[in-house]
């Protein structure tokens, strides 16, 4: 599978699974992250790693994240689409938050993909299509105390997939905004490690079948999108969070 499917925040987490198994299944990965570092995955096959490609690109910096997606669109392969997943979450009372936090959030979570989405609409709509899929959070929907400017960020996230979707449909491109639950990291395993800490058995409490999702469980459903021939469904939210928010 000779294309080419770009990743924001493909060195580490969610971003390095999803960069990961798009290269498993043949494309060609442009790996966005600050750090310009390959997917860190453990036990990596080398022969799946040369399919990736790093760039060094901070997503709140919108010259140097337009410029990294324009390259590497613009190179020789047929370019599928963009999987704008880079940002970052903070907590603070929300009567108390400084405005500078909430730009910051903003910025990284939703503003870089207003950025992503338009820098790569005019590759896209060259080859006829593609796709984009845009990294929300379950927290869209919930009202999570000290969580303001995050949820308000992932919200926003799914209207600007919603707009685009519309308006960009003639062209063949299609949309989707992915709203994970709680998914365990490096970024987060340590506070989940933590003896005696309130992470784990919470989470446990609150998922169904006890158990946290993991970056594969995200990596599969954008392999999965990556895979369907349609361009039919576009503009929604597929929530992927193994019923945590349906608990009451």
């Amino acid at each position: 599978m000779d294309k080419l499917v770009i990743v924001t925040g493909a060195s580490r987490g969610i971003g390095a699974a999803i960069a990961y198994r798009l290269a498993e299944q043949g494309y060609t990965v442009g790996c966005i992250s600050r750090s310009g570092s390959l997917p860190q995955i453990k036990d990596a096959d080398a022969s799946v790693l040369k399919r990736c490609i790093p760039a060094s690109a901070d997503v709140t910096d919108e010259a140097a994240l337009r410029k990294a997606i324009d390259d590497f669109a613009s190179g020789p392969l047929p370019f599928a689409g963009l999987v704008n997943n880079a940002g970052f979450h903070d907590e603070h009372r929300s009567a108390t938050m400084p405005m500078d936090e909430w730009r910051a959030i903003m910025a990284a979570n939703a503003d870089s993909v207003v950025i992503g989405c338009q820098a790569a609409y005019p590759h896209l709509k060259d080859v006829d299509g593609g796709l984009i899929l845009n990294m929300g959070s379950f927290f869209d929907k919930l009202g999570v105390k000290n969580n303001l400017a995050y949820s308000a960020s992932k919200a926003a996230v799914g209207s600007i997939t919603r707009v685009l979707a519309v308006e960009w449909a003639r062209y063949g491109i299609s949309l989707v905004n992915i709203a994970p639950g709680f998914v365990l990291t490096d970024l987060n395993r340590e506070e989940w490690d933590k003896p005696g800490g309130p992470l784990q058995p919470y989470i446990e409490s609150r998922i169904p079948n006890g158990k946290p999702g993991t970056p594969e469980d995200i990596a599969a459903l954008v392999v999965n999108l990556f895979a369907m021939p349609t361009t039919y469904l576009t503009g929604e939210t597929i929530y992927i969070d193994g019923a945590q928010a349906l608990v009451s």
